[in-house]
């Protein structure tokens, strides 16, 4: 799906690599003056994936916006990857995405064609999430962005926060870990086998659409989508703020198996060190995790997975309904009362 465009030239990082640290982003936000409101359950100050505004019984607000610099060449395919990457927000917090606004920065070198593009893109599948894109805003800036800001709604008994997991819950991930990584060896130009890039491609335009539809049927406690702060880094969030440990078992957490070769290599985007000096201080490694393990549990993923925190009664019952429609999905570790770390990550 490539194009003559070299979008990922124009930019100095690539998706939500570019995402600043989730430790930076507390420090900067300390005392600020704001306004509350009870009706406000979930604001900048719970650390999740979108904010939650409860307009009645029957219906709650959610709002997000995510953008980002190209992490692929093809316009097309950047557009689709970053609507899917704003659009899952809403999915993570158990809402339905239903409207849309454009955020887009274009240099003064980028074709006309290009911006269509792009645009193209982020609008066919905001088509496919049943979103419609009623406006934005576009600026002229020295490299491409593109998202979306994007409001769903939910009942307010559905929606699922980031700090909610309680002992005993079952952790499921959805989504294959490595992407960071190895579109990071593909702008090195080390990374080239079509079909390793096509997998890629696919999954990050795959719209969590389904596990939030599936979930919803099950004792699911907490949910957060796996973007730029890693497993570990969105895995933290949740456990400090559940106030549970999180066991991570490495062996059946589903990575992309190239990402080990490039992580060996030392293709590791910056986002990984800035996840890993969030979340390595509230993190225990127990066994042999190889550092190139390691590396892709901080990853930062672009259009990651669902991480769920779902009830141990429901556990394999939703497992086995995911993966007939989402084979990566698995069952990568569970919820305890809280240790002395945050997370553990078992070797």
């Amino acid at each position: 799906m490539e194009s003559e465009a070299r979008l990922t030239r124009l930019a100095s990082c690539a998706g939500c690599g570019a995402k600043v640290g989730a430790g930076t982003l507390s420090q900067l936000l300390q005392d600020f003056k704001t306004r509350t409101d009870p009706r406000l359950i979930v604001g900048f100050d719970k650390s999740d994936d979108a904010s939650v505004y409860i307009v009645n019984d029957e219906t709650a607000l959610i709002q997000t916006v995510d953008f980002f610099p190209p992490i692929v060449d093809d316009p097309y395919l950047f557009g689709q990857i970053a609507a899917t990457n704003a659009i899952s927000d809403i999915y993570a917090m158990g809402g339905e995405p239903k409207l849309a606004l454009n955020v887009l920065c274009v240099t003064e070198t980028m074709e006309e064609a290009w911006i269509r593009e792009i645009l193209h893109g982020g609008y066919d599948k905001a088509y496919e999430a049943g979103v419609i894109i009623s406006g934005g805003h576009t600026i002229h800036g020295s490299e491409p962005l593109y998202g979306l800001a994007v409001t769903g709604f939910a009942k307010p008994e559905e929606i699922r926060k980031n700090d909610a997991a309680k002992p005993g819950d079952m952790l499921i991930l959805t989504k294959k870990l490595g992407v960071g990584i190895l579109t990071t060896a593909a702008k090195a130009g080390i990374m080239t086998d079509p079909a390793v890039m096509d997998r890629l491609y696919r999954q990050m335009t795959q719209l969590n659409k389904n596990a939030c539809e599936v979930m919803q049927h099950y004792r699911v406690h907490s949910c957060t989508d796996v973007t730029g702060f890693g497993l570990m880094g969105h895995s933290c969030e949740m456990a400090q703020g559940s106030g549970c440990t999180l066991h991570l078992q490495v062996e059946k957490v589903p990575f992309h198996p190239e990402a080990l070769e490039m992580a060996d290599m030392g293709l590791v985007p910056a986002g990984a060190y800035r996840n890993r000096d969030f979340a390595e201080k509230a993190a225990e490694v127990q066994g042999e995790v190889s550092r190139a393990m390691q590396d892709i549990l901080y990853d930062p993923q672009t259009s990651g997975g669902l991480l769920i925190a779902v009830d141990e009664r429901d556990g394999e019952a939703l497992l086995r309904e995911l993966k007939s429609a989402i084979p990566d999905a698995a069952m990568i570790g569970y919820a305890a009362e809280r240790e002395d770390q945050a997370i553990v990550v078992e070797g």
